[in-house]
């Protein structure tokens, strides 16, 4: 059932305005994570160690901190899960020590003597996680390549389907639905680990999906509407397969909500990167992938004219005159 019935709204009036608000969120991201010195990265990544504890009284960071800090060294002491479940993660830097992983065990042990000596109170280890600089390098090699791979065949199946400026409009949205999300997660501090990674892979997929169905939309109405210009007939094919875009999106965006609300603290950061992404990637389809595709094909449609009078004029003058032919003398004696 439509949501809308006929909608007619402009929205290519205001792909500027949103191309800029983009901008300013990418420039802002930069910017903020150039001042923490790079992406925060996760375990998975950086390698270290993670013991997470739940204390029997309510505590602070502060005391954590100060009840560790002469064992863990650079630690970073902070909140994990709710409030009122009285948890707090503990992650210790990796080691450059050869032995990476009984240094990185030895760490762990060190934290819980520390805590145990200290006048906190009764806990629990409920968690501990120890990943090696050697995998963290490997994993983040994986993930870069799965990205890269996952660009180069959008842009082939969408070169292919469709028009080239299409799978031009379609890796732009999908670079800009990666970077808006890693601003994000740079906002509000959470750390790039494999779940944030298949995330934004599950959004790659996700944003081009939407951007095909736009694009397909475009490519019926191109026989329909051949009189009109090409960005009222995007225009127009934004329109018609908005209530799809809408139900599609709002469903996926409300299981993520509930995902990130009452899915617990493993699964916050996946579920924050998704929610980011499903919001992102409806808004880039709509005005940064049909934009991009309206000023490339613009572009070309420009060059094209550009070229053909000089082609018509160089097979012009290339040209020999025909010789017209005459009478022959027998027919001229016969007139």
């Amino acid at each position: 059932m439509p949501i809308f019935k006929n909608p007619n709204f402009d929205f290519l009036k205001w792909r500027w305005p949103a191309v800029g608000l983009s901008c300013l969120i990418i420039a802002a991201g930069a910017a903020m994570t150039a001042l923490q010195g790079g992406l925060a990265l996760g375990i998975d990544f950086s390698g270290g160690t993670i013991v997470i504890v739940q204390f029997d009284e309510p505590v602070t960071e502060d005391q954590v901190r100060g009840a560790v800090g002469d064992a863990a060294g650079e630690s970073v002491v902070q909140q994990y899960g709710d409030a009122d479940s009285n948890e707090i993660m503990i992650r210790l830097p990796q080691s450059d020590d050869p032995e990476e992983g009984t240094s990185l065990e030895e760490g762990a042990n060190a934290v819980v003597a520390a805590l145990e000596e200290s006048p906190i109170g009764g806990f629990t280890v409920i968690g501990q996680e120890l990943v090696g600089p050697v995998i963290g390098e490997e994993l983040q090699r994986r993930g870069v390549n799965a990205f890269v791979f996952a660009m180069l065949g959008i842009l082939v199946y969408v070169a292919f389907r469709f028009r080239f400026s299409f799978a031009v409009g379609a890796i732009i949205a999908v670079v800009h639905d990666i970077l808006v999300t890693l601003s994000m997660l740079t906002f509000f501090g959470f750390d790039l680990s494999l779940a944030v990674v298949a995330a934004m892979l599950t959004i790659t997929g996700y944003s081009v999906n939407d951007s095909i169905v736009v694009f397909d939309r475009v490519r019926e109405n191109l026989r329909r509407m051949r009189r009109d210009a090409f960005d009222k007939l995007v225009n127009a094919s934004i329109n018609q397969t908005l209530s799809r875009t809408i139900i599609t999106s709002g469903t996926t965006a409300f299981a993520v909500l509930a995902l990130f609300l009452f899915g617990g603290e493993v699964l916050r950061g996946f579920a924050f990167t998704m929610l980011v992404g499903v919001l992102s990637g409806t808004y880039s389809t709509i005005f940064i992938a049909a934009a991009a595709a309206i000023v490339i094909s613009e572009r070309r449609a420009a060059r094209r004219l550009q070229a053909a009078p000089a082609a018509a004029a160089s097979s012009s003058t290339g040209s020999k005159p025909k010789r017209r032919r005459g009478k022959s003398p027998r027919a001229r004696a016969r007139a």
